[in-house]
């Protein structure tokens, strides 16, 4: 009876040391906000998304924010980037830390005169991969219309299995308002190009509806 017991006590005190030591899956959140032209209008938007993310994101989970300029895929473009911590009040002074960053950087934005979308959802892949997160979202605040500098080339492939890319408060254009085919015909470009990379889309314009921001 002894050495059943002990058996037993073995397999209860393997089992609690696994439940200690499993990881809580974590989610990782990429944001890309675009600074040309006049959509730099929209940034106090992005701010309020992202103070949302900041309350809803839990311990260990990563978020990171960028901006989308000529060149996009450059760690320059990173304007805040942080992994929270398990202690509760480290991981509110990273929040604190975060939303101040975000602010200073809105207040006093410069425009970029071209978008570089593709090279913005590179960067976005890789930190995320490094991150090593459950679950990978990356969201583009944008009007998605993709810009370069002359001589730059995006024809490369992207590998975002197991991502989700959410298009979030897409503004329609002059010219989607004189052609409504121009904005459908983009809309679909991206989510072929994301779809066909592995990945998952979603577009989001109605920002008043939480559960439409959802993870």
């Amino acid at each position: 009876m002894s050495s059943l017991l002990n058996k037993f006590s073995v397999i209860i005190f393997a089992f609690l040391l696994s439940a200690c030591t499993e990881k809580k899956p974590t989610t990782g959140v990429y944001m890309l906000l675009d600074t040309s032209g006049t959509y730099t209008k929209e940034l106090k938007k992005a701010q309020q998304i992202i103070h949302y993310y900041l309350g809803t994101l839990g311990p260990g989970d990563s978020f990171a924010v960028a901006r989308i300029d000529s060149g996009s895929f450059s760690e320059k473009d990173i304007i805040a980037k942080v992994t929270f911590d398990h202690r509760p009040s480290r991981a509110n002074d990273q929040k604190r830390q975060f939303a101040a960053t975000l602010s200073k950087f809105i207040d006093s934005v410069e425009r970029s005169a071209y978008t570089d979308i593709n090279g913005g959802l590179l960067l976005a892949s890789e930190y995320l991969n490094e991150t090593q997160a459950n679950k990978k979202v990356v969201m583009i605040f944008s009007d998605m219309q993709e810009e370069l500098p002359k001589g730059y080339k995006r024809d490369f492939s992207l590998s975002l299995t197991g991502y989700e890319v959410i298009a979030l408060n897409v503004t329609k254009l002059r010219t989607d308002n004189q052609d409504p085919k121009l904005y459908m015909a983009r809309m679909d470009r991206w989510q072929n190009r994301v779809e066909e990379s592995g990945g998952k889309w979603r577009m989001v314009n109605d920002l008043e509806r939480e559960d439409s921001l959802k993870l």
